[in-house]
């Protein structure tokens, strides 16, 4: 019985992601879908948390990926990290099969153990409700897609301790590979 292996993506992994990547999000009017090169960019710098860029793999094939990027929030009184879930992509050959929900939940899940405490994400509200997601507008978080309304949407993860601060609320600052998507 095969089943699906969730794991940090690894080295060898680069090629396999960039395909999953570039079919979940083709269009006829490019080459190399943006998101594509948004995740070799940020694997670049230092917003990159290798813990935290995730694969589902099925029979040996890495069929999703869920990836978690440093952000900053900023606000009168600091600034402080958070973490953006983007981009999300699964195979089209293994969409609606639960791969998407389940690579998103262990990227969560590892932000968990690592102690982050704040998750920004842009899209489907349905979609990421069954996570917690919600509106982060109604959170105090501000960025340059406040304006979409329910598609900006934030997650407070669990704290690590009883006396851990609450989230941090600002300005979300996205590193600069973000500007071309």
């Amino acid at each position: 019985m095969t089943t699906l292996r969730l794991r940090p993506e690894g080295p060898a992994d680069t090629g396999p992601v960039r395909r999953v990547l570039a079919a979940a999000f083709a269009r006829p009017d490019v080459a190399a879908p943006p998101e594509v090169g948004l995740v070799e960019e940020l694997r670049a710098g230092d917003a990159w948390i290798p813990e935290l860029a995730m694969v589902a793999e099925y029979g040996g094939e890495v069929v999703g990926y869920a990836l978690l990027t440093r952000v900053r929030v900023k606000s009168d009184r600091g600034s402080a990290w958070a973490l953006t879930l983007g981009p999300v992509a699964v195979a089209p050959h293994r969409q609606k099969l639960g791969h998407g929900t389940a690579v998103v939940q262990a990227a969560l899940d590892a932000a968990t153990e690592l102690g982050e405490r704040l998750v920004v994400v842009l899209g489907s509200p349905a979609y990421y409700r069954r996570f917690g997601f919600s509106r982060a507008d109604r959170m105090g978080l501000t960025s340059p897609w406040s304006g979409l309304g329910e598609p900006w949407q934030a997650l407070v993860l669990p704290p690590a301790t009883s006396d851990a601060p609450p989230p941090p609320r600002g300005e979300v600052v996205f590193p600069p590979p973000w500007a071309k998507v």
